[in-house]
């Protein structure tokens, strides 16, 4: 059985700086964590976070769709997991962008659990992020 987490945010910025906030590899590190990421099909890269007892802190991506402004997406693999994430961007008109987050390939409803918290924190600190560019 396969599980899908799917989260909307709404950001008072534009297209371009909310794509840019998602593809750009210094941007990303400021509200997701370090990494080495391009959007360029086919890139390998990585998330790097602090190691701890349970977790090596490394996330394994591959880039699968980049189709700007609108859409980005990638794998997302940490240990026996790995799962799609999709990237949606829809402009809603009056500076308001709609940021669509849908990950695919969860096993457990603990992970899921764990990754909505993970995101919505993320996408807070994007939100901190914008306000100040």
């Amino acid at each position: 059985m396969s599980l899908t987490l799917s989260l909307d945010f709404q950001y008072k910025t534009s297209i371009e700086k909310l794509w840019a906030a998602l593809t750009d590899s210094k941007t990303l590190a400021k509200w997701v964590l370090e990494n080495d990421f391009k959007p360029i099909v086919g890139h390998r890269f990585q998330f790097r976070a602090k190691p701890n007892e349970y977790w090596d802190g490394i996330i394994d991506g591959e880039v699968l769709i980049v189709e700007e402004p609108n859409r980005l997406s990638y794998t997302w693999a940490s240990g026996e997991e790995k799962h799609t994430v999709v990237w949606t961007l829809q402009d809603l008109g009056d500076g308001k962008i709609n940021l669509h987050l849908e990950q695919t390939g969860f096993s457990n409803a603990q992970g899921l659990g764990g990754a909505k918290y993970g995101w919505t924190a993320w996408c807070g600190e994007l939100e901190k992020l914008l306000e100040h560019q």
